[in-house]
């Protein structure tokens, strides 16, 4: 076996190890819950709250606006307010956790970051610093928050990542458990392959920690695979809704029993061409967005009324259509925060009326809510944290009080 393949199994092992935490079912906790869920891509925030009562949105998207609210149309916008209305994928779903009071959206939400690259600017949003000065990698807003918490709770705070590897949201001094739903129950080594391996590392110094992580990853692969089997059961191997539809139901089983802290990303949000209306790709991928946070909340139970989501994407799109038929890269967004029992059924934080004299450089949303201002609030109100402490997690912000908790 030579260095360099020795080398790659090594990283192989190590990131299982430290990746998926020794307590993944561990005892239940108690507490407020948080799930992070971050669109990656830059979803189109104008075609999922529609600024409806503008006659600048109609006119700025020529193909891609969503009819105004029409109770006898099924494929027309869900009026929310006298301005503000829901794209028609999301009416049975995000629709009715609205009517609930269960959902509230923020307009005019993101970061002061101007680069509009997909990568730059979700790093600065997930590490949650000043844009000001040089940037720390080895600190996320996230891993911020557990550090807080867990220094203030004798139990600690279990945090989870719903990914292939550690975000960059959650990086610093704690170790968190990661771990990806896309092939669950499906270890990632054979039998032949753990002979291998456990031979290769047979009197080695690495031997104990190789061991440990083939040990953990088998016992995850199969804690995993007896989730799936339960819930299948009851279908009669029927096909399931796919993609993060069936995801959410098991992030909800882990984070009702051990998780309080919870990230998880869904790609496929840039839509620069054939975007589509009221139906196309993205009314596809907002029906199963929201079909999946409706399976979350349910499976959560009692505990979805202790439970906060927060929907983010690194930046908007661009207010007017293109000549494909889609949208670009854009500025301010409309972030989501849903639970059993925020203050919802209300459009939030600051606003303004969408006419083109209003645009931020002539093309975009402008972004009123800065997002460190926001998720400082959240963060206070769930865990009662002092201004030291929301300044721990989001420094040189002030956080904005929204009441959504």
């Amino acid at each position: 076996m030579s260095e360099i393949t020795r080398r790659h199994c090594l990283r192989l092992l190590a990131a299982g190890a430290a990746g998926v935490s020794a307590r993944l079912y561990a005892a239940p906790v108690g507490g407020p819950r948080l799930l992070l869920v971050f669109l990656r891509g830059g979803y189109d925030a104008t075609n999922t709250l529609i600024p409806y009562s503008s006659s600048f949105y109609y006119e700025a998207r020529p193909t891609l606006a969503i009819a105004r609210p029409d109770p006898a149309a099924s494929s027309g916008a869900v009026a929310l307010d006298s301005d503000w209305a829901l794209a028609p994928a999301l009416r049975d779903s995000i629709g009715v956790l609205y009517q609930q009071r269960q959902v509230a959206f923020l307009p005019f939400a993101g970061t002061p970051d101007l680069s509009r690259s997909h990568f730059e600017t979700q790093d600065s949003i997930e590490l949650g610093q000043p844009l000001a000065g040089a940037r720390d990698y080895r600190s996320g807003f996230l891993g911020r928050l557990h550090a807080v918490l867990s220094g203030a709770s004798a139990g600690g705070v279990p945090a989870i990542a719903f990914t292939d590897a550690l975000p960059l949201s959650f990086r610093g001094p704690d170790s968190i458990a990661n771990i990806s739903l896309k092939n669950v129950g499906k270890p990632p080594f054979d039998d032949r392959q753990v002979r291998i391996l456990s031979a290769m590392y047979a009197g080695h110094p690495l031997e104990p920690a190789v061991t440990g992580g083939l040990e953990l990853r088998r016992q995850v692969a199969q804690a995993m695979q007896q989730l799936s089997e339960e819930m299948r059961d009851p279908s009669r191997d029927a096909l399931s809704i796919k993609g993060f539809e069936l995801e959410a139901e098991r992030m909800a089983r882990l984070m009702r029993d051990s998780y309080r802290i919870a990230f998880v990303d869904i790609g496929g949000w840039d839509t620069h061409v054939n975007e589509g209306a009221a139906q196309g790709a993205l009314a596809s991928n907002l029906t199963g967005l929201g079909r999946g946070l409706s399976i979350f909340a349910q499976s959560l139970g009692a505990e979805w009324k202790n439970t906060v989501v927060v929907v983010l994407s690194e930046f908007g799109r661009t207010f007017r259509e293109n000549g494909n038929h889609g949208t670009d890269h854009g500025h301010g967004s409309v972030y989501w925060v849903l639970g059993g029992a925020i203050s919802g059924g209300r459009i939030a934080g600051e606003q303004q009326s969408l006419e083109r004299a209003h645009l931020f450089q002539d093309r975009d949303y402008p972004v009123l809510n800065d997002y460190r201002a926001v998720l400082g609030d959240l963060f206070r109100s769930m865990w009662g944290l002092t201004p030291e402490q929301c300044a721990q997690i989001f420094p040189q912000t002030m956080p904005t009080r929204l009441n959504l908790v």
